[in-house]
């Protein structure tokens, strides 16, 4: 039987299926529930940044009552410093997940500044979250921000929570930058254990009829695989950190595609939206059963064989292929209307 261990961010996995940050990881049951149907380990459903500015701020407002009234009042209200600034609800989450599970256990934040998720995520790890998954959703709709401020931005988030923690840090991106391999190196450079590859940028539809602005959100299917596969590819052995495939993961198809063009860990949520926590287990079930099928020895054997310095046609993940898609689909649309 194929060994289907592995290493990501310094945590010995059991198999490289990893349930990452959804509604399923919200609780201690359906964490719990997560472990039981077979996670390598859990990546907690995301606290925002908007979260920790909101009850900041209703803190600010509860201790600023009465300020202007009797001074004897202001001897109810306690010194700031007692106060827990930030969701305590998503801390104790943190605490009672490491209780309930033996798997890791992955806090992730989601926000676009350094602001007050920095000083929290101290807090998670004083919690016991195992590493921290940055998930920075930033759309830069200001105009007067060129790409390099976008970049440094992403840089300065990461750059200023491996500072405050010494649990790993892994940094969730979406894939539009201008120079995708260079921000990935960047954000190895300042010091990532994992880059996790891709964010989906839930976008907004319109309503004609109310004139609203709607929110919009579709479960990932395998056809969104092909761009993370392609830069799984062409980073795979060219980072110190580690590399996490997301999006799209439906079958055991795609953990395998996942895993040879470069993957240490492969997540989903989409997946196990559609069909219950139990088909984490089916996922890593499937993946033993392919390896064996096809001969591999382990995960480590079957991770990056065909990713871009592996493969016999290395130009088949660059622009050359471009060409022959189009020549392909030419020449098969001639087939059918011949037929």
């Amino acid at each position: 039987m194929a060994d289907l261990k592995t290493r990501y961010m310094g945590l010995d996995l059991a198999h490289p299926v990893v349930a990452s940050a959804g509604p399923l990881s919200k609780d201690v049951e359906g964490i719990a529930a997560l472990e039981e149907g077979g996670a390598a380990a859990i990546v907690l459903f995301s606290l925002f940044e908007e979260q920790i500015r909101r009850q900041a701020a209703a803190l600010e407002r509860l201790v600023g009552v009465g300020s202007n009234s009797f001074a004897e009042s202001l001897s109810f209200f306690p010194e700031m410093p007692r106060f827990e600034v930030g969701p305590t609800r998503y801390l104790d989450l943190v605490r009672s997940a490491r209780k309930a599970v033996k798997v890791p256990v992955i806090a992730s934040l989601n926000g676009t500044t350094e602001g007050g998720w920095v000083e929290y995520a101290k807090r998670l790890a004083d919690a016991g979250a195992s590493a921290i998954e940055l998930n920075v959703y930033f759309i830069p709709a200001d105009l007067t921000l060129s790409g390099r401020d976008v970049e440094d931005r992403y840089v300065d988030i990461l750059t200023s929570v491996k500072r405050a923690v010494t649990i790993p840090v892994a940094i969730k991106l979406g894939p539009f930058f201008s120079s995708f391999g260079f921000m990935a190196k960047r954000l190895d450079e300042a010091g990532a254990d994992a880059v996790v590859l891709f964010n989906r940028f839930y976008q907004p539809d319109l309503d004609i009829e109310a004139r609203q602005v709607v929110p919009s959100l579709e479960l990932s299917s395998p056809r969104e695989i092909r761009l993370p596969l392609l830069w799984l590819g062409v980073l795979f052995g060219k980072l110190r950190a580690n590399l996490a495939a997301t999006t799209g993961v439906e079958g055991v198809t795609e953990v395998v595609k996942y895993l040879m063009a470069g993957a240490d860990v492969v997540m989903t949520t989409s997946s196990l939206l559609r069909h219950g926590p139990k088909h984490l287990g089916a996922l890593h079930r499937g993946l033993s059963e392919w390896l064996d099928a096809h001969d591999y020895a382990s995960v480590t054997e079957l991770r990056g064989s065909m990713s871009l310095d592996k493969v016999p046609n290395p130009t088949a993940f660059e622009r050359a292929n471009y060409l022959r898609i189009l020549d392909s689909y030419v020449a098969n649309d001639r087939k059918r209307a011949t037929r």
